[in-house]
Order: C-alpha cells, then sequence, then structure tokens
C-alpha cells in the first residue's frame, strides 16, 4: 500500500495575505484564524492578511501566524480531497512545524498548541534579543566541512550547526561576530552564503532560557499519542510517548533540526507521496535536494 506524508512548514515561510484565499474557500478555515484571535487576545487576521511584513517576521507573531495559517490549509484540503487526508500515514513539521503535525495527528489540541506556540516565540524573541545573534544558510558545502567552519569561526563567539536542510544546505547559529566570519570562512572554502531573516541563533544554547519558559508552557498542555508517527526535529524518529514528545519539543529549542534525516526516514520507510501543507514550497525545494524523484504537492494559499 502507497504511504503518504504530510509535511508542514517552520517559521520564514510567513508573508503578508497567507491564509487569505483559504479563508474565502473554507468557512472552516475562517472560523480556525477567528478562534485565533480570541485565544491570541490580538487581531492575527488582520496581521496575516494585511501585514505589515516586519510584523508578521517578528519571531512571537509568525509562529503562532504559520501554525494557523497551515490547519487552515489543512481544512481545505480535507474539505476538497477528504480521501487524501484519511489516507496520510506519516507527517513531521520544520521545527515550530512539528507543533502543526502533532495537532493534525492529534497529540496535541488547536488551543492547547497554538497557547504553547505562541509562548515558544514570545521565549525565543525574547532570548534572541538579549544575545545579539543570527543564522546563516551555508550552501555547497558538505556536514564536516561546515561542522570544521564553526569550529574555526567560534574563535569569535559561539556558533553551531542549527539545521541540517538537505544536501549542501546547513544552517548555522551564532553570535553576531561569529556569524561574520564563518561567511568568510565559507566564501573562502568555496561555499555560499545566505545571512537568514531571523531574530537570533535559533536551535543552540543562545536561546537559553526559552527552553525553560517552553517547559513550563508545554507542563500545562495534554498530549496523547499520535494516532499516525510524527518524526520529531531531534532525533529524526516518530515517538508514541507523550512525555517523550514534551521532552523533545523543550531540547528541541537548543538542540539542531535534523530535517534533511527525518525526510530519508520517511522514505526509508516507504513513503511515496509528500504533501507540503502551508504558506511557500520550502520544503518542495529542499525535496528535489533530497531525492528528486518524489512529488511534494503544495497545499497553500497560492491561487
Amino acid at each position: 500500500m502507497s504511504q503518504t506524508a504530510f509535511l508542514f512548514p517552520g517559521q520564514g515561510a510567513q508573508h503578508v495575505g497567507m491564509g487569505k484565499l483559504l479563508v474565502e474557500k473554507s468557512a472552516a478555515a475562517k472560523a480556525l484564524f477567528q478562534q485565533a484571535n480570541d485565544i491570541l487576545g490580538f487581531d492575527l487576521t488582520q496581521l496575516c492578511f494585511e501585514g505589515p511584513q516586519s510584523e508578521l517576521d517578528k519571531t512571537n507573531v509568525s509562529q503562532p501566524a504559520l501554525f494557523v495559517a497551515s490547519l487552515a490549509a489543512l481544512e481545505v484540503l480535507k474539505a476538497e480531497s477528504p480521501e487524501v487526508v484519511a489516507g496520510c500515514t506519516h507527517t513531521a513539521g520544520l521545527s515550530l512545524g512539528e507543533y502543526t503535525a502533532l495537532v493534525f495527528a492529534g497529540a496535541l489540541g488547536f488551543e492547547d498548541g497554538l497557547r504553547v506556540v505562541r509562548a515558544r516565540g514570545v521565549a525565543m524573541q525574547a532570548a534572541a534579543e538579549a544575545t545579539p545573534s543570527g543564522m546563516v544558510s551555508i550552501l555547497m558545502l558538505d556536514r564536516e566541512k561546515v561542522s570544521e567552519l564553526c569550529q574555526a569561526a567560534s574563535e569569535a563567539g559561539p556558533i553551531q550547526p542549527a539545521n541540517y536542510l538537505c544536501p549542501g544546505n546547513i544552517v548555522v547559529s551564532g553570535v553576531k561576530p561569529a556569524c561574520a566570519r564563518i561567511m568568510e570562512l565559507a566564501e573562502a572554502a568555496g561555499g555560499k552564503v545566505v545571512p537568514l531573516a531571523v531574530a537570533g541563533a535559533f536551535h543552540t544554547n543562545i536561546m537559553k532560557p526559552a527552553d525553560e519558559q517552553l517547559a513550563a508552557a508545554l507542563a500545562g498542555v495534554k498530549l496523547v499519542s499520535p494516532r499516525i508517527p510524527v518524526v520529531s526535529n531531534v532525533d529524526a524518529r516518530p515517538h508514541a510517548d507523550p512525555e517523550e514528545i514534551r521532552a523533545l519539543l523543550v531540547q528541541q529549542v537548543l538542540n539542531p533540526v535534523r530535517w534533511e534525516d527525518s525526510v530519508r526516514y520517511l522514505l526509508e520507510g516507504g513513503v511515496e507521496t509528500f504533501y507540503e501543507v502551508g504558506p511557500g514550497k520550502v520544503l518542495k525545494g529542499l525535496m528535489k535536494r533530497i531525492d528528486r524523484k518524489k512529488e511534494v504537492i503544495s497545499v497553500n494559499d497560492t491561487p
């Protein structure tokens, strides 16, 4: 039997206008946005539909915004292709997207998920503001070389791999001077560098004490075993025990995202068809570098 996986995007996929077409198509999607406004206490709908982009890009806004917009896309897919949703056998999400995947898999409720995602975004934004730091995408170099460059650049301050996205695309996180240094080193080694428009050095120890604040938020929510496997970013494996899932979500804040390994786990498990559910086509682009033969169907708000 053919296996299908739903993939949910993470921070960076947000854009002004996201979700608007979904709400026009689906009463269920509209209801999700309205519910989110009430839970959050601010007009998330207006920020998603009208921006400004600078506000939408703030970590404490973009995380709940992507969470809601991705689940709104899921509602449209449920209405248009219920058999596809019913037939999904696995799921995963990039960083923040793991929370969306857990809601889809029934492990976490929408309201609890939104409250935790909001707390996560607030905590990570505060940690980023406490230490001037950033993230840099390094292209065309392998893992071993990027680790070596991090060692060399660490003379300027803490820096480490943060996202193993796909072959030849590894994101590093560190303090500003170390980011500047690794850009020089990577270009000298034949790589290309792209500084990312993010608030700080996500998925490193620079995010402390965001992990403790997230742990406190997660302690107050109910988690149950997912009805389908949800692949963790931390170890690229699924987990059924709710307490294991809770602990891994906390660890995720300070640990590298193993996206390439997560996708390879799904491929090795026999997944043939992938759906990217939510804004953008970042995950589709990464799949082309991991396995060109696999199709990724986009379910988003693009006409």
